[in-house]
């Protein structure tokens, strides 16, 4: 009952981890704004989570360019009145390649989308929940912000990048009744699985697909950071792998 009525922002939202999270907010009386690429996906989502009884409207956005992200805002200001909650889960992991075989211009793309877009959000998202004293920012990170992984450069480093980014937008907006926390679910079986299991490179692409967790399972922790129970875990990555921590969310272990 806590997020009844608010409203949310999640980016990425035409797959995966992204589309979990926005039915699992509408679940819980969000009203969502889907923002992604892909138009036709991200509206086909926001019209089931409408035939289920919730609030959703698709943005088409790119989080790599600002101007996209500061209208994504506008226009759910406009929709719902206001923004609670901003979900920064757009992310790439393609191509994986180690450095010297890597394409500079597809690494840098992983920078614009991965990092820059989160830093995007953060921008576009907090003049808004500043007048309200309130709000909540969840950045969906990974293990790879804290361990190296061949071939994965890009993506470890803009994860990296997304901690620090965490830790910063904390420390200065806490005092404002804002929180910035990141969730690091694991492993999650999505498509991004697929891609690292074809890579055939660093001992992730060998793990069995059985021991990923479900996009549900993130989404359902992502539901839980949003809510005052979580406030302790501001400003640094709730990691979804511990007993303790699927206990706090509400998930089986």
């Amino acid at each position: 009952m806590e997020l009844n009525g608010k409203t949310a922002i999640v980016t990425g939202a035409s797959r995966g981890i992204g589309e979990a999270i926005a039915f699992e907010l509408a679940q819980h009386g969000v009203g969502v704004l889907l923002v992604a690429r892909s138009t036709d996906k991200i509206e086909q989502i926001a019209h089931a989570i409408r035939d289920a009884g919730g609030r959703a409207e698709a943005f088409t956005g790119d989080v790599s360019d600002y101007g996209d992200v500061e209208r994504a805002v506008a226009h759910c200001c406009t929709l719902f009145g206001r923004l609670d909650i901003l979900v920064n889960n757009a992310g790439l992991i393609e191509p994986i390649a180690r450095i010297a075989d890597s394409d500079p211009v597809s690494w840098g793309k992983i920078a614009d989308i991965n990092y820059k877009g989160v830093y995007h959000g953060l921008r576009a998202a907090l003049p808004v929940m500043l007048p309200n004293q309130s709000g909540t920012i969840v950045n969906i990170s990974s293990g790879a912000a804290t361990g190296a992984l061949e071939g994965w450069s890009h993506y470890c480093s803009s994860k990296a990048a997304v901690l620090s980014l965490t830790a910063c937008a904390d420390r200065e907006y806490a005092q404002h009744g804002i929180r910035v926390v990141g969730l690091s679910p694991g492993t999650v079986a999505t498509d991004m699985q697929v891609a690292i299991k074809s890579s055939g490179i660093n001992p992730v692409s060998q793990l069995d697909p059985a021991v990923h967790i479900s996009a549900n399972d993130a989404a359902r922790a992502v539901a839980w950071l949003c809510t005052k129970a979580a406030a302790d875990y501001a400003g640094g990555d709730f990691s979804l792998k511990s007993v303790e921590a699927r206990t706090l969310v509400g998930l089986s272990v």
